[in-house]
């Protein structure tokens, strides 16, 4: 039976805007209030979905969330009518308007952890949504993500759904930004890959000083046990300390993996060469090879990864065995990135091709390829459950190019976030997207 990786990306959401809100990601604060356009910045991520489809690759998208989210602002105690609750929180705690408008649900590498049924206990494929609780813009996302993720994935033959882990700092919890599977084929047993910042129990890893540590390693192990993976097919690794002070956020800022490959910064991780042979070796016992490619601090500074995000690409398998990079425009405007990349592609490695794609308006917000996608592996079987709204086809690509033409502002600034007609438009545009990609009522204003 074929298996693929199937590619979902985050449709951006209509009040995308620069709110400067995630505290250790460099991109995310630099651009802080500055207009944004999320018309562009929706075009721009629909235009990669539409490019990888086109390459042959299996891509579905993953809907945005209602925003400016009413509900949590009322539990932080402003009432009344929805737009008098917009307008008490623009005029009493304007940051808190701010980030209940955040789109960083785009980034749905950030959505869950998802765990294929090669792996697992069950034979199920399994998915636990990430709490995100270290920022609260993104705390507030993840009981949307379960209905929509629900919604998606509603075999319960072939798909099982965990709520988030307990939304406190000893289970931050921030989903496939640091998880990462290595395996020969997508439908056979590999080996899932866990990296944490700190740990919230044991005081012998140490701790960044300067930028908070998202993810914890009780946590991973936490949605190991929930998708019943074997000890034997589980590796755990820490994030260096220093790496995540200099704005490494997430693991898939300095490494990314796929297949039987890894593609990692020199200084992205603690005791390297240890973690290198377990997953070696673990890899080997159910019939992979496991490889690395280790990018030297000398060509390659970890300031240089970070401001062009080279390790938050997309690496992906050809037909041919070898591997295609998808990376933002930014890695061709950094002369040591590009410089290193074109080595890299001419030296008849693993790596044989770079693609470039144009996603400013996201980097400005401090995700890049890796961070629109959510990776889902598949079989045939599996793939046939899934619900055909959310899968990539050229007529789908029109539909939602048109609704967001139809829908999307070319402009937002942090005053516009306090007019409350931008809930309506965003309630109206959803309300047609659930319609579009065939997703019933998942949004809070069509349930209650």
């Amino acid at each position: 039976m074929k298996s693929y990786e199937v590619n979902f990306d985050g449709l951006v959401g209509s009040t995308h805007n620069y709110g400067g809100l995630s505290y250790g990601n460099v991109a995310s604060q630099s651009n802080s209030q500055q207009s944004s356009n999320p018309k562009e910045a929706a075009l721009q991520g629909l235009a990669k979905m539409k490019a990888l489809m086109d390459m042959g690759f299996q891509q579905g998208v993953l809907a945005p969330q209602e925003r400016p989210d009413v509900a949590a602002l009322r539990r932080l105690g402003f009432s009344g009518t929805d737009a008098q609750v917009i307008e008490r929180a623009a005029k009493e705690a304007m940051p808190l308007l701010v980030a209940s408008c955040s789109a960083s649900s785009m980034w749905v590498a950030n959505a869950a952890t998802v765990s294929p049924s090669a792996d697992t206990a069950d034979g199920r494929v399994h998915f636990t949504a990430a709490n995100l609780n270290c920022k609260y813009h993104r705390s507030i996302e993840h009981p949307t993500t379960s209905r929509v993720l629900g919604a998606m994935f509603a075999n319960q033959q072939h798909f099982a759904h965990h709520a988030a882990l307990p939304a406190v700092a000893q289970f931050g919890d921030e989903g496939a930004a640091n998880h990462t599977r290595f395996c020969r084929e997508y439908g056979e047993a590999g080996v899932e890959f866990f990296v944490f910042g700190r740990s919230a129990f044991d005081n012998r890893f140490p701790a960044p000083q300067k930028y908070p540590a998202r993810q914890t390693l009780e946590a991973s192990q936490a949605v190991a046990r929930l998708h019943g993976l074997r000890d034997e097919g589980v590796v755990y690794a820490q994030q260096n300390p220093n790496v995540i002070d200099q704005g490494v956020f997430h693991n898939d800022v300095i490494a990314v993996g796929n297949g039987e490959v890894l593609f990692y910064h020199e200084d992205a991780f603690l005791e390297t060469d240890k973690m290198l042979a377990e997953l070696q070796g673990k890899l080997a016992k159910v019939g992979g090879n496991f490889q690395s490619v280790c990018v030297p601090r000398s060509a390659v500074t970890v300031d240089d990864a970070v401001r062009s995000y080279l390790f938050n690409s997309q690496l992906l398998s050809r037909p041919d065995g070898s591997m295609l990079l998808i990376v933002p425009q930014e890695c061709q405007a950094n002369e040591r990135v590009w410089a290193y990349l074109q080595s890299l592609t001419s030296s008849g490695g693993l790596i044989r091709e770079v693609k470039v794609f144009d996603l400013k308006q996201s980097m400005q917000n401090g995700g890049g390829p890796a961070c629109l996608r959510l990776r889902v592996a598949l079989n045939e079987t599996e793939l046939a459950a899934v619900n055909p709204g959310v899968i990539m086809t050229a007529p789908l690509y029109g539909s939602l190019t048109a609704w967001v033409e139809k829908h999307y502002r070319d402009r937002l600034s942090e005053t516009d976030l306090a007019d409350p007609q931008l809930l309506l438009e965003c309630r109206t545009a959803l309300d047609e997207l659930t319609q579009i990609l065939k997703l019933g009522a998942v949004y809070p204003f069509q349930i209650n």
